[in-house]
């Protein structure tokens, strides 16, 4: 089964979208190849943020803050925004928004409950990507 690119947004790309990015790769590398990047990047992953992702055994030593304008946006098969803002109007790949409050500035608690939250939606677009991959092979399995 081809892994669906999926680009992970959020206003800095140094917490939601790059915590997105690292469940993703931990946990769906079978079915979908993710990517994060952000609206204004702050050039760094913020500390608690990689101290929270490690306290769950995922390793984010690859990843690094990075524009919306140093990815081609359109060439990913689904972008899920947390930025809480419209994307540029030139993308015309697929959205979804995600409702994530940004933890920054507050307490390790709240980065711990954005990574729950998070880390539920990537596991269920997993679930999500794996159900309509086995549709997809039981329906190829019975034609051939």
């Amino acid at each position: 089964m081809p892994r669906l690119k999926v680009l992970f947004v959020c206003l800095a790309n140094c917490i939601r979208s790059q915590m997105a990015e690292g469940f993703a790769r931990a946990h769906g590398g079978d079915v979908l190849s993710p990517s994060s990047a952000g609206l204004a990047p702050a050039g760094i992953i913020a500390p608690l943020a990689r101290r929270v992702m490690s306290e769950k055994d995922i390793d984010m030593e690859t990843q690094f803050s990075k524009g919306l304008d140093e990815v081609d946006a359109n060439g990913f098969d689904l972008i899920i925004n947390m930025s809480g803002l419209e994307l540029p109007p030139h993308i015309t790949a697929t959205v979804r928004d995600w409702n994530v409050s940004d933890p920054v500035g507050e307490a390790v608690e709240a980065y711990r409950e954005a990574a729950a939250l998070i880390e539920r939606r990537v596991s269920a677009l997993i679930e999500e990507l794996r159900a309509r991959g086995l549709i997809a092979a039981e329906g190829e399995s019975r034609e051939g």
